[in-house]
């Protein structure tokens, strides 16, 4: 492999055809490229979209709505309103780890916001009612101060976490911490200010919301014991998928409705979602695999015809070196190899080159601030790039090995015949 006079054949062979195998290596070079740019950019658009998926990817979220279909005496029309008892029931299922009521206070006022005032300043944002461990299930940052806790929930405290925008808006510069504001004329204190995980279009919509305790807001606003929806998130072991239909079969049971009735209850499958966005991107890389492979695949051609006219450019030569002797396999190798360089130089600055242009523009995206919603951080892992090499290789001893084998079956006689 290191003889120095099979190098030196192979820089000869290149420099007395300098602008064909120019040519045919930018194919090559030209297909590594490729394939670095699609799945440095198909990285940038999951991890954009990853960014904006700040939820448990097991998340199940059930609601009630209106039956369709009259069941067991009851007309159709009938609502389905969830309250404390179904909290209560859902928290004695083995299977969900997590249980969390939400209510939209808001929904009740006009605009679905609520009036809010602090120091003559006044503005108008959403309210939502929660229990503590609604964090597991939406993990929002909390910045300042603490969450809503326990003790929130069992005393009904009139106390409230911020969304950064809404903190923004009401106190600027000012400490909240501490301090009280009017929520629809109800004095509230401030515990917590919380800002979003992700820099997307629902980053902006999550920090916008005022959080109060879920019992508080019952009692506050006379929603009695009704509650909006849960979020559950199942145990170990149990998927989304089961995890959906089982919330349904409970609430079927509980409130009577017809196993045929798609309109009584609505929900939401985080892990269905996540599934199909995975497979969406997954796609999108197959597919730059397919136009990468594809290109690469039209270079190792214009490769083995290089070879092919190599080949026969050196039968005269070919022939002498089996008439003393050379084995079939030396005189392969030695195709093979020259074929290996060319692939191999070409596809190497085709990877580096591909690499640093996605390295350089994830810098230049995160040094002046340039994070899209839907494309972040673009790059290229270490499985992408070894397997780059691996078809580069590949593809390199394919297209030499067709020509060599030819070479391999020159008939000496025949060869030192040749002019």
């Amino acid at each position: 492999m290191f003889d120095q006079d099979k190098w030196e054949e192979i820089w000869q062979t290149i420099m007395k055809h300098k602008l064909r195998t120019f040519l045919t290596s930018f194919g090559v070079f030209w297909g590594i490229f490729m394939l670095v740019i699609l799945l440095g950019a198909g990285r940038g658009l999951y991890n954009g979209t990853m960014q904006n998926f700040q939820i448990a990817k097991n998340a199940v979220f059930i609601w009630g709505n209106e039956t369709s279909i009259p069941f067991a005496g009851f007309q159709p029309g009938r609502s389905i309103n969830m309250t404390n008892d179904d909290y209560t029931l859902l928290q004695g299922i083995k299977e969900l780890k997590i249980v969390s009521p939400r209510l939209r206070v808001s929904s009740r006022f006009g605009g679905g916001q609520v009036s809010m005032q602090y120091d003559n300043k006044e503005v108008s944002y959403g309210l939502m009612g929660d229990y503590p461990q609604y964090l597991e299930i939406q993990p929002l940052l909390v910045t300042e101060g603490r969450w809503i806790n326990k003790i929130d929930i069992e005393e009904r405290r009139k106390t409230c976490v911020l969304g950064r925008r809404v903190k923004d808006d009401l106190f600027q510069d000012r400490e909240a911490i501490g301090e009280y504001m009017t929520i629809n004329d109800i004095p509230f204190k401030i515990v917590g200010i919380f800002d979003s995980r992700s820099t997307g279009e629902g980053s902006r919509n999550d920090v916008q919301v005022v959080h109060i305790p879920l019992t508080t807001a019952q009692k506050t606003f006379n929603w009695g014991e009704y509650l909006g929806w849960f979020g559950c998130i199942p145990v170990d072991g149990v998927s989304g998928i089961e995890t959906e239909e089982m919330l349904k079969n409970v609430f079927r049971e509980k409130f009577k409705i017809s196993p045929e009735d798609r309109e009584a209850l609505g929900s939401f499958n985080v892990e269905k979602e996540f599934k199909e966005m995975q497979g969406l991107f997954a796609g999108i890389s197959a597919f730059s695999w397919l136009v990468a492979i594809g290109t690469i695949l039209a270079g190792m051609i214009g490769v083995g015809n290089i070879m092919l006219i190599i080949v026969k450019e050196r039968t005269k030569e070919i022939g002498i070196r089996k008439s003393i002797g050379a084995k079939p396999w030396s005189i392969i190798s030695m195709i093979v190899q020259e074929s290996l360089v060319i692939s191999g130089v070409s596809g190497y600055f085709g990877l580096v080159i591909g690499v640093f242009l996605v390295e350089g523009i994830s810098y230049g995206m995160q040094e002046f601030g340039m994070q899209s919603e839907f494309f972040a951080n673009p790059e290229i892992d270490f499985q992408a790039a070894f397997s780059a090499i691996i078809v580069l290789l590949i593809s390199g001893v394919i297209a030499g090995l067709i020509p060599g084998i030819k070479a391999a079956n020159v008939d000496p006689v025949i060869a030192l015949r040749d002019e």
